[in-house]
């Protein structure tokens, strides 16, 4: 995507510019330039500014033609029981690479949710279903703060996106609240190791970031895969 999408420090620095026009028409100019002090803001824990949004204009760059080598979504979407006739959520969803998959899992009787913040990516993947032939699947588009699945749902999907939520606690309250009783939510997002494709080191988070945030927003860590190569599968329940 998915997405919703979404976290550093940053330092402002001002100058006020103070000129003093020493009064002669033979007499040379003084400029003087006095720093005023630095300040540094520091976002609280869940009031994070955003990594960045990938384009539509750019989706190569997360469909690589090996992703489905270190990214099995067959291996992921058994581990989150998502069956035929299921209705499941793919939270920023991008350009649907995961949403197609989806849909073929859970069949003519089941429905896919295809949900991203941006609506460049919304109608990427309006195209890209046309052209795949699959009926189940919804297009939703949702906000930084709210995914806006209009009903409730067996699985929910998020992919690559953790990074770029402003606020991830609350988001997480909000998707807690769509699923339906035994369902369960997954987290892709890459290791901070530096292994394999992916973000800057900088720009990923770590499985235990996740995790808390997890707990605090009323959710508990059912499984933690570690068959990805360069990932992890974080699968949380109520």
């Amino acid at each position: 995507m998915k997405k919703t999408a979404l976290r550093r420090t940053g330092v402002i620095g001002t100058f006020a510019v103070i000129v003093s026009v020493l009064a002669s028409d033979e007499s040379a100019r003084t400029v003087r330039a006095a720093p005023q002090s630095t300040v540094q803001s520091t976002p609280s824990p869940q009031s994070k500014p955003k990594n960045r949004l990938f384009s539509a204009a750019v989706l190569g760059l997360i469909e690589p033609p090996d992703r489905d080598k270190w990214q099995p979504p067959e291996l992921i979407m058994d581990d989150l029981s998502i069956a035929d006739g299921a209705v499941v959520a793919d939270l920023g969803a991008g350009g649907g690479w995961f949403t197609v998959r989806l849909a073929r899992r859970v069949g003519p009787n089941g429905g896919v949710y295809a949900q991203d913040i941006q609506k460049p990516m919304i109608e990427s993947m309006e195209r890209r279903i046309r052209r795949e032939g699959l009926p189940n699947v919804t297009m939703v588009l949702g906000t930084d703060e709210d995914p806006k699945l209009p009903d409730p749902v067996d699985a929910v999907l998020i992919v690559g996106v953790y990074g770029e939520l402003l606020k991830p606690v609350e988001w997480l309250k909000i998707v807690r609240k769509s699923l339906r009783p035994g369902g369960r939510i997954g987290v892709v997002d890459f290791r901070k190791d530096g292994l394999g494709p992916g973000p800057d080191l900088v720009e990923r988070v770590d499985e235990a970031e996740v995790i808390k945030d997890a707990k605090t927003a009323g959710l508990q860590l059912m499984n933690r895969t570690t068959q990805l190569p360069f990932q992890y599968l974080l699968v949380f329940g109520k």
